[in-house]
């Protein structure tokens, strides 16, 4: 059974304490004849479950950056398909999606494909989501990876598949490492946002402070809103909580230099 995606696609996935996710998300993959995992340092049973599956070359990284750890994942571990399929540990592959793969993406002399997103809360699907399609399916040899604040992006030249059928994202961590993940993901956000000349409308809403009830707002609403029950307000809350850490981020930063700059310019006052 899909026997043309085994041979010319190689999925790779980065996990960090994903004993939550990591299983459900391999069960996923039993297509691939091989399946790349690259792990930051994980102290829980996230190697022993990725190590029950037999498709697993299991790897350890000690993370820097989201950019550099794709980057060692893509070229150090000598992918020989055309193809990488780019995961992260919550993340499914359905059966449409490798179908679609075989009967159209591999049908045609493409570089990649762009991906839309189904996310799920708590196994429930959402009716939307503010997540856009992402290039996560392409040559390996071709894709450029950069980092766009608290995460990569993926590009690469030439031909682009739009795919119909969707990822499933779904992220059954509890709520502590969550949390812990946004405030590290907030961090990186905020450094990106003080250090770029390019201004977006997003990133003009979060430096005036307006974004975390125009984003819970926007992502209740995709979400399903009134007819999407619990797990439309808590996709909202979850937007809202790492928006609300973001701008603390920011006014944090904002503040603590203005505070360093109080004494510098009380001391320019002073007579000599």
């Amino acid at each position: 059974m899909y026997e043309r995606a085994r041979a010319a696609v190689t999925p790779v996935v980065l996990t960090l304490n994903e004993d939550a996710n990591i299983g459900a998300t391999l069960e996923s993959l039993s297509w691939a004849r091989r399946v790349i995992v690259l792990d930051s340092g994980s102290t829980d049973r996230t190697e022993a479950i990725a190590r029950s599956f037999p498709n697993v070359d299991w790897h350890v990284r000690p993370f820097d950056t989201h950019s550099e750890q794709w980057r060692q994942a893509l070229t150090a571990y000598r992918v020989t398909t055309d193809y990488t399929l780019a995961l992260d540990a919550d993340m499914r592959v359905s059966d449409a999606l490798v179908q679609e793969i075989e009967a159209a993406f591999l049908s045609g002399r493409l570089t990649g494909g762009m991906i839309p997103f189904e996310f799920r809360v708590y196994g429930r699907r959402l009716a939307g989501t503010l997540c856009p399609p992402q290039l996560r399916l392409f040559r390996p040899d071709s894709v450029r990876i950069g980092q766009q604040g608290h995460t990569q992006s993926f590009s690469i030249d030439g031909p682009v598949y739009e795919f119909t059928a969707r990822l499933i994202h779904d992220d059954w961590k509890d709520l502590e490492l969550w949390l812990a993940s946004q405030l590290r993901y907030s961090r990186l956000e905020r450094a990106r946002l003080e250090s770029s000349s390019r201004r977006s409308l997003k990133d003009g809403l979060r430096r005036y402070g307006v974004m975390p009830p125009i984003a819970a707002a926007v992502a209740y609403l995709r979400a399903g809103g009134p007819f999407g029950g619990a797990q439309a307000r808590y996709y909202a809350s979850q937007r809202l909580t790492y928006e609300c850490i973001l701008q603390l981020q920011l006014l944090e930063s904002r503040l603590t230099k203005s505070v360093e700059k109080a004494p510098a310019a009380e001391a320019d006052r002073r007579p000599v």
